[in-house]
């Protein structure tokens, strides 16, 4: 005979509560997924993170902020905001670095506020949908720009390229809460300022002030319209312990955007650097993720953020800065009801300022060595705030509210 009993499942974002009735009795049972919640908070930060001169826009993932921001019900709503911050002052040619520059006062040093506003959206119980509306504060104090004789400052501030992207968890998430893979496509929209102007001293005749546009690493846009692809995963390695991966591409087929550089008027040797790219970026992120109380958990893994020299379409022209780092990424996160908190500070290890395609042009055509610098920042430090907007519901297996009617 069949036991006739009913099955209601609860959920929430940290928990799902099973009630099974029956006539004899009643069973309630409480499953805790607050340990894969803990994953994916640490994954917040995952915005990249412009490591000074080298312009690596400050996002991973067109689709969403993070993991754990993606990992939600039909229906549901989470939105929250992301601050970043970092100083780069360290120059380096390659991956040496040039300690003279700090030391001869001729470093430029980059000071990057940004913050994110994000909403990620549960289309379906698989697939998602996200915004994000990035608003920055630059500042950036150099000799060279200035006509070597002192020290300024220019400023940018604004609304940054708008992301919007949707994404899908390509396994049942009841079925394979040990382990899932998403992948996700987006576009960038040129909402950012790619002209933002200020201030420049002794540059213009008779040394006068000019008003010019900023370096390229503080713009608030790029100019182009860009498409992403991105990928997020986890694995439960043991009780409390996960792994972690994700990682994106962003396309930007236009080469240029028309800006002008002034870089013409440091050398002549710098014409074909008169103009600012529109360059690729792409990020790697990879580690694992401790839950070390009931609503904490730590993280320790690795990044690695990248300006290619070359984009996958369209041309190379332009003056860039392609470079590299690649970070140690510590991290701890807080869950709180609705609400998740976050704090990632990841350390560069391993800095690199590739030789350009302006580089070589200008090494070929003079038979003279040629390798442009930048500067990098020791460490990013990352906040994040989600809420989440809970659209539970009690949910009824047919199977079981047919066997209870008979």
């Amino acid at each position: 005979m069949i036991s006739k009993h009913l099955k209601i499942l609860i959920t929430s974002s940290n928990y799902e509560l099973a009630i099974i009735l029956s006539k004899h009795q009643t069973k309630i049972i409480m499953i805790n997924r607050l340990p894969i919640l803990f994953l994916f908070i640490i994954l917040s930060a995952s915005y990249l993170k412009a490591q000074g001169c080298v312009a690596i826009r400050h996002f991973s993932s067109c689709v969403g902020n993070n993991l754990e921001n993606n990992i939600i019900n039909k229906g549901d709503i989470q939105f929250g905001m992301n601050y970043r911050y970092f100083k780069s002052f360290r120059h380096f040619r390659g991956t040496e670095e040039e300690p003279d520059r700090i030391t001869n006062n001729t470093e430029v040093v980059n000071h990057s506020h940004s913050t994110d506003f994000f909403l990620t959206y549960g289309i379906s119980e698989r697939v998602y949908t996200s915004i994000t509306i990035p608003t920055v504060f630059n500042s950036r104090s150099s000799l060279y720009e200035h006509g070597r004789e002192e020290r300024n400052t220019t400023f940018s501030r604004g609304l940054g390229d708008i992301r919007l992207g949707v994404g899908l968890w390509l396994f049942d998430l009841e079925k394979h809460k040990n382990g899932n893979l998403a992948v996700g496509l987006g576009f960038k929209l040129p909402t950012g300022n790619y002209n933002a102007s200020d201030i420049f001293y002794n540059v213009g005749t008779n040394d006068q002030p000019q008003t010019r546009p900023v370096d390229q690493s503080i713009q608030p846009g790029d100019g182009g319209f860009g498409f992403t692809a991105d990928f997020q995963l986890y694995q439960k390695i043991a009780e409390g312990l996960f792994g972690y991966a994700s990682g994106f591409y962003l396309l930007n087929p236009r080469e240029t955007n028309g800006i002008r550089t002034f870089r013409e008027t440091l050398s002549p040797l710098l014409e074909n650097e008169a103009i600012m790219a529109v360059p690729d970026q792409y990020s790697i992120r990879t580690g694992i993720s401790y839950s070390i109380a009931p609503s904490i958990s730590s993280s320790i893994g690795t990044r690695f953020d990248c300006v290619p020299v070359k984009d996958l379409i369209g041309g190379n022209n332009g003056f860039r800065r392609p470079g590299s780092v690649l970070s140690i990424d510590p991290g701890i996160g807080l869950n709180k009801n609705n609400f998740s908190f976050n704090l990632n500070v990841p350390f560069a290890i391993r800095r690199e300022r590739t030789q350009s395609i302006t580089d070589i042009q200008t090494e070929q055509s003079t038979g003279t060595p040629r390798h442009g610098d930048a500067a990098f920042a020791d460490y990013v430090i990352n906040f994040a705030v989600t809420y989440r907007i809970t659209n539970n519901k009690v949910k009824i297996s047919p199977d079981l509210l047919n066997e209870f009617k008979k």
